[in-house]
């Protein structure tokens, strides 16, 4: 793609969508039934055109449930990943920038909210259930399509001390527990829902933008875009009441800080600036440093406790397990949980290809690949206080017969 087309399209899409809840398009025909593609242009709101056909938004309710999100278009493209020389406030691991090529893919409207994890949640305690009865059991042939839920709240005050109301973001999940919220979904809806890589949320949060904020370099009009420490001291507010970026998405900025799959490299893109020079190129799916142990592990965009600067485009913030479970009285501790601030101000937004990732490669978003959170999940399950279950279209119906 041309960067004078790429160029056009945000310009078009930025007119789309000037208002802070943008209209959805409502296809008149969808091609093969597949969720967000139209077979023909649509008369209003957001679209990006793709092999003669059209994504456009789209509306995904949770299998036996009437929660739902919404997932917006956004166009292929390539842009300049990092923080550039004039940011005055670029620091050491933002850098140094890398031209890197974007495909078209959905990114979910908000960040994930509380009225959708705590379905997830309940997983636990219905899985075990399900363990207790002898049913629906996970066996080596069927692991495939089988998540682990979060175990219950050690201390459900600390999670929800500043709400948990059904539109406020959803808090204090590990990058792993994350990870299995978009297998399990995925799996149910049979639309592949994951983790974006660092290049990808950077590219969705400046939406065209080449500067610190995606609405330009000034931090002074950040009231109308992101919840931050100055405008939230009572907590994350809800999802979607601040203005969206050109793209259409909200708080790409604050309110919550988002999970990545990537691993935090304290000499930031250095790494992937060796890899494409030897590779000869890669796309932002496939620019992942895959995480060799639990922490450090990248989350982006900061969060509503923190001050302006931390919440720019190229701000990379790395987790630490050691404190951000300090209060954690279990050994191992929780592969699922934070117990300890910052965690408070880390949630997660999700992301969906295009082009359907192959087995391999969405295995990798799905699953942990540091072998210490392989071996607590696992320690976790033998000693009871974790579990497999099955994810099927049967699940629904068998969640609901189990809680009748």
């Amino acid at each position: 793609m041309s960067r004078l087309f790429t160029v056009a399209l945000f310009v078009a899409l930025a007119f789309c969508l000037t208002t802070s809840k943008p209209v959805l398009a409502q296809p008149p025909v969808v091609a093969d039934k597949i969720a967000g593609i139209a077979t023909e242009k649509p008369a209003s709101g957001p679209f990006v055109e793709v092999d003669g056909k059209f994504m456009v938004p789209y509306s995904e309710r949770i299998p036996g449930t009437d929660i739902q999100f919404e997932m917006i278009p956004v166009p292929g493209g390539s842009f300049k990943f990092g923080a550039g020389e004039s940011d005055g406030e670029k620091r050491d691991d933002e850098g140094p920038q890398v031209e890197i090529k974007v495909a078209p893919m959905w990114v979910a409207k908000t960040e994930v909210r509380w009225a959708e994890y705590k379905e997830y949640m309940r997983m636990y305690a219905i899985f075990k259930e399900f363990e207790a009865a002898g049913t629906r059991l996970v066996t080596d042939e069927n692991k495939a399509d089988a998540i682990t839920a979060p175990t219950e709240l050690y201390d459900p005050s600390f999670t929800y001390e500043y709400g948990e109301e059904p539109d406020q973001p959803a808090v204090t999940m590990t990058q792993y527990a994350a990870q299995q919220y978009s297998k399990w979904l995925s799996l149910l809806t049979h639309n592949q829902y994951r983790l974006p890589t660092e290049a990808e949320w950077e590219y969705a949060c400046r939406a065209g933008s080449e500067t610190a904020y995606h609405w330009g370099d000034d931090a002074e009009p950040i009231d109308d875009y992101a919840w931050y420490f100055d405008n939230s001291d009572a907590g994350p507010g809800l999802v979607g009441t601040k203005k969206p970026n050109a793209f259409g998405l909200h708080d790409m900025h604050g309110n919550v800080a988002e999970w990545t799959v990537n691993q935090y490299t304290e000499d930031g893109n250095a790494w992937l600036a060796k890899w494409m020079k030897e590779q000869g190129g890669v796309d932002a799916t496939r620019a992942v440093n895959w995480p060799t142990e639990s922490s450090p592990c990248v989350v982006r965009g900061g969060s509503w406790e923190m001050d302006a600067e931390e919440l720019r485009a190229a701000v990379r913030l790395g987790s630490d397990d050691e404190v951000w479970k300090e209060e954690d009285p279990n050994f191992p501790r929780s592969p699922w949980w934070f117990t300890s601030d910052p965690a408070r101000g880390v949630g997660f937004r999700l992301f969906r290809s295009y082009e359907k990732l192959d087995k391999e490669t969405i295995s990798k978003f799905w699953e942990a690949s540091a072998p210490n959170t392989i071996n607590e999940v696992e320690t976790r399950v033998l000693n009871g206080r974790g579990g497999y279950g099955l994810v099927d279209d049967e699940l629904p119906k068998a969640v609901e017969k189990a809680t009748k």
